[in-house]
């Protein structure tokens, strides 16, 4: 399915709150139609990290705010054991609303993985942070960030934790040249084996702290 794309619904200003405040009104797919609402990203202008996820969950959908479902709670812990405050950073996500399932007879939402051209359609928001919040680096948390940035056939089993540059690796256009490194979506560390999940946490906290210590050394 084609969709309209959220180009025309992104504002003239990169101000984030003009930004916030258009998004809630988007069209430029379906998947407004059964979500809650819109979830923008979270941060400031000049946030030196900014780390985007896949799309929002139920409990993000819900209460308006990325990243404070239980994926979320385990992103801060991560964030905290790799000295990274979040308050410094810029947290969104590729995709500004949550899609899902239910399953027959059940209320409960299943999260459903977006498609590439819902990706797609909802990139401009994803840009206009990037110019509007301009990081120093770029983190993607997970394979549907990554692909929205680096192209759909970005593997992060393949690249985690290599340095990348949109201006000369991305899959974006130009103007943008901001360095971009991918690493697990922290939601895979709680669908993961339960007798793998410390080992997984710890190679998660890994990458974060050599995220830190590539910003710092800058």
């Amino acid at each position: 399915m084609g969709y309209v794309g959220a180009g025309e619904f992104v504002p003239e200003s990169h101000d984030l709150a003009s930004l916030a405040s258009a998004a809630r009104s988007c069209r430029g797919c379906d998947l407004y139609r059964d979500a809650d609402q819109t979830v923008f990203g979270a941060g400031s202008v000049g946030s030196t990290i900014m780390f985007v996820g896949e799309q929002p969950g139920d409990q993000e959908d819900r209460a308006g705010e990325p990243f404070v479902g239980p994926a979320g709670k385990l992103f801060d812990r991560a964030l905290d054991a790799a000295g990274i405050d979040r308050e410094l950073t810029y947290v969104t996500n590729a995709v500004k609303h949550f899609k899902f399932t239910r399953a027959a007879g059940r209320k409960r939402r299943i999260h459903d993985k977006p498609k590439h051209t819902e990706v797609v359609a909802c990139r401009p928001w994803l840009l206009a942070e990037l110019d509007a919040v301009s990081p120093r680096i770029v983190v993607c948390l997970g394979a549907t960030a990554a692909q929205a940035l680096l192209g759909p056939d970005f593997r992060v089993t393949q690249h985690r934790g290599e340095r990348f540059n949109l201006a000369s690796d991305g899959d974006v256009g130009s103007g943008h040249d901001e360095d971009v490194l991918a690493t697990v979506h922290p939601s895979s560390i709680l669908r993961g084996p339960r007798d793998r999940r410390e080992e997984a946490f710890d190679a998660f906290v890994a990458d974060l702290t050599a995220v830190r210590d590539l910003v710092v050394d800058r």
